[in-house]
């Protein structure tokens, strides 16, 4: 078992993905896509990698769509960061990944959260918490799915709230962030590169926004 003393820093993590070149870093683990030749061979590897994850008594959290399996590997009992524990595992599923002729595709794997802008997080907190169905970030207001499927919701606690109270962030790695930005410029967006490479934010011709993240920015130490 994993203890918050085992969490690996930026620098760590960083050195050890120079190894892992199918992984991304995002929001305190490690994701990445692969697209098998078939539907069956999917399967194949999504029983590889169950088998890997009862080995290592290190279980990821595990989308299939078609030819595409979608995985993340996160240490919950150090309070979902990453440790040794996600790196060994991450190489373990690279090389069944190989063995079944699957393709990294990293850059397929994007995270969507939703934030509020609040004078008072813990007075709305609760609201969004029971609707949802969610379960409370541990020593905060901040709310993620129990099983890992619906987008995280925080609260951007700010004095002077935005008009636009709700946005959503969508989280690329920075790897594959530089065309999903020109593009999303392209369609006449306003782009505030004020905190880039760390997040960008994006508002359309009503006003709405969103910002483009990437793993920049992000201490697990925090």
């Amino acid at each position: 078992m994993a203890g918050k003393e085992d969490i690996l820093t930026r620098a760590r993590i960083d050195e050890a993905l120079d190894g892992l070149p199918d992984w991304r870093y995002r929001l305190g683990g490690l994701v990445t896509a692969y697209k098998a030749p078939t539907a069956a061979a999917a399967l194949e590897l999504i029983a590889a990698v169950g088998r890997l994850a009862e080995e290592q008594n290190h279980h990821p959290d595990l989308d299939w769509r078609y030819n595409r399996v979608f995985i993340r590997f996160t240490s919950h009992d150090a309070g979902g960061e990453v440790t040794e524990r996600d790196t060994r595992a991450a190489a373990a599923v690279s090389a069944a990944a190989s063995a079944a002729g699957a393709a990294a595709e990293p850059g397929l794997y994007r995270t969507v959260e939703l934030a509020i802008d609040t004078a008072e997080a813990a007075a709305i907190s609760e609201v969004w918490r029971v609707a949802l169905g969610y379960k409370r970030v541990e020593g905060g207001n901040d709310l993620v799915d129990p099983f890992g499927r619906g987008p995280n919701v925080w609260f951007q606690e700010t004095p002077t709230p935005n008009s636009s109270r709700i946005h959503v962030d969508v989280h690329w790695s920075k790897a594959e962030s530089g065309p999903v930005l020109e593009k999303t410029a392209a369609t006449g967006a306003s782009m505030n590169r004020d905190h880039a490479p760390d997040w960008v934010v994006v508002t359309d011709v009503q006003g709405n926004r969103l910002c483009l993240c990437t793993e920049e920015g992000y201490d697990p130490e925090a």
